[in-house]
């Protein structure tokens, strides 16, 4: 039996954080989907197309990785694809209240799916798609925190603004 784990989140930009959490849990499950979500109460610098063909370029070489998107509750969504596990990237203490609450809460509405909850890699830590677009906005390097396409990405982005 093959497993299917479902790796939610806004990914605005995907970050090489966000796909060393997505090469570990390769090793873990059988096929995994980046669920980009399509969050109303977030502005996006990205808006919802540029963002999904990112992380399919992205992630075209990682074995069963698949990336789509979705508007409503995640729990619903994993039900639906009969996913055993919601994969979720921890990177500080801070983080862990409001992953556990959703945990909880994704579990009482679909008790099947389990979360699991993966530290990045050590030099990823720190690296968030806020930090990133904000060095980014401010001229700073960004190479070492993203993809080379998403660092063009970023780059196009914020020399349009200026004009």
């Amino acid at each position: 039996m093959s497993t299917l784990a479902i790796y939610p989140g806004t990914f605005d930009p995907i970050t090489n954080g966000h796909l060393d959490i997505v090469e570990r849990a390769s090793r873990i499950f059988d096929e995994i989907i980046i669920l980009i979500a399509c969050n109303t109460e977030k502005k996006p610098l990205f808006d919802i197309d540029e963002r999904l063909r990112l992380a399919r370029e992205v992630t075209g070489e990682i074995g069963d990785v698949s990336v789509e998107l979705f508007d409503g509750l995640l729990a619903e969504f994993a039900r639906q694809r009969n996913a055993s596990a919601i994969v979720r990237g921890l990177r500080a203490v801070k983080d862990f209240e409001y992953e556990f609450q959703m945990a909880l809460m994704n579990k009482s509405l679909y008790p099947e799916v389990e979360t699991v909850l993966l530290m990045p890699s050590e030099r990823f830590t720190y690296v968030n798609s806020s930090i990133v677009k904000e060095v980014a906005r401010l001229g700073g390097n960004i190479t070492p925190h993203v993809p080379p396409i998403v660092a063009e990405a970023l780059s196009v982005k914020f020399k349009s603004s200026k004009s």
